[in-house]
């Protein structure tokens, strides 16, 4: 009887060490899952889609901090400031390889030698901020200095004792761990810096941080690396507009930098561009030699109608409601009960295009007016039921429309 009772106490006991460990791991998995559904950052950062300049587009690693100092130089003098162009941006191969004897990232000694502090606080009295760039992984994609992994708190810290005011944070050399797992870490070190820094997730929409990133970032990355040509530019708005919806006030759908001004385009197609971008609210972060833009580029850059779409507060991503071939319409609502549309012509002819009301969210029969963001005017005539215009070839026409009856 003995043995009997000793054995049922040895099979309870195996019985609770087998339920406990199973309910220490399903508690693990569902901390994990937690953690992901609520949102870690809440920063109050980016009300609106973020502005302002990025080193790589142009220079890619050919960076020293009187470039940088002379891009806020031309950020103010140049008036795109006060459009809301404020980010100066440093993008890779600011660091040396190495860290100190502390674990601390150092500023590259040939190229930032009075340190990212210094440079933090020239950017802030010219009334902007500074971003700086790191990566989820061992190295950076350039492999020219060490990532973050392992060392997001004092990464994060470092950073914040800095002054600065945006992380992109790239996604290289990670050893093959998933991002969902590496970017909430450095998420709640920025949370605990004791700094407000607007975080990027530099994901190329590696595991589709569209569905997760607004828990752990301010924006995340949709696409693969931009390059300046229309087939990538269009390639990669197509791809970022598939999660329109869960962009909004605080998280935003990033497509890639701005290519507009680098030379890869014509002005038609960098209008095609920078309109896409601001229907879409991307980040309008500019990719180019801000110290010696063209006419042209900064016409394209200073439109404040199309920037005020962006950053309209309503902060609705655009769709495209319409698809005929080579034939696009975007739409998205603003505040005031307008909506902004973009009626792309991707082909090599000339065509005529139509948008109508019950495509892009407008009662029928209402009678609208049409402001042309890229002309600068309000179209004489009112429109009913729907807008037809004729749009040249790799071009597009961008209107505010506004119900008056």
């Amino acid at each position: 009887m003995g043995i009997k009772i000793e054995m049922m106490v040895v099979l309870v006991t195996l019985l609770l060490i087998c339920v406990t460990s199973s309910s220490l791991a399903n508690n693990k998995n569902n901390e994990e899952e937690h953690l992901l559904r609520r949102n870690l950052l809440a920063n109050g950062l980016a009300r609106t889609p973020p502005m302002g300049w990025n080193s790589w587009n142009h220079f890619a690693c050919q960076i020293d901090e009187k470039m940088i100092r002379e891009t806020a130089d031309a950020l103010i003098s140049t008036g795109l400031s006060k459009l809301g162009y404020t980010y100066v941006n440093i993008d890779d191969c600011w660091a040396e390889l190495n860290r100190d004897d502390k674990g601390n990232l150092v500023a590259k000694n040939s190229t930032f030698p009075s340190g990212i502090k210094a440079l933090a606080d020239y950017v802030h009295s010219k009334g902007l901020k500074l971003g700086i760039y790191s990566d989820a992984g061992y190295f950076t994609c350039s492999k020219q200095m060490p990532g973050s992994l392992g060392h997001e708190f004092q990464d994060a810290k470092t950073f914040a004792s800095w002054g600065i005011d945006y992380l992109k944070y790239d996604n290289c050399f990670n050893g093959g761990s998933k991002p969902t797992k590496r970017y909430p870490v450095m998420t709640r070190a920025l949370v605990k810096a004791g700094r407000p820094i607007f975080f990027s997730l530099c994901e190329w929409g590696d595991l589709h941080p569209a569905l997760w990133g607004a828990k752990v970032g301010n924006s995340w990355r949709t696409t693969g690396d931009i390059s300046d040509t229309w087939e990538s530019m269009i390639s990669k708005a197509d791809t970022n507009e598939v999660y329109a919806e869960l962009a909004r006030p605080g998280g935003w759908n990033d497509p890639d930098m701005l290519e507009v001004g680098n030379g890869g385009m014509t002005k038609s197609e960098y209008i095609v561009h920078f309109s896409l971008w601001a229907i879409s609210k991307a980040p309008l972060l500019l990719g180019c030699d801000v110290r010696n833009v063209s006419k042209d580029t900064m016409e394209i850059i200073s439109n404040k109608e199309v920037i005020a779409v962006n950053q309209d507060s309503l902060g609705v991503q655009a769709k495209k409601v319409r698809m005929e071939g080579d034939l696009e319409i975007w739409a998205g609502p603003l505040s005031g009960y307008r909506v902004a549309v973009v009626l792309l012509n991707k082909g090599a002819q000339r065509m005529a295009m139509t948008a109508n009301w019950d495509d892009i969210g407008i009662p029928p029969k209402s009678v609208v007016e049409a402001r042309d963001l890229w002309e600068h005017k309000t179209l004489e005539k009112h429109f009913v039921d729907k807008l037809s215009v004729t749009v040249e070839s790799h071009a597009c026409k961008m209107y505010v429309l506004k119900p008056v009856a």
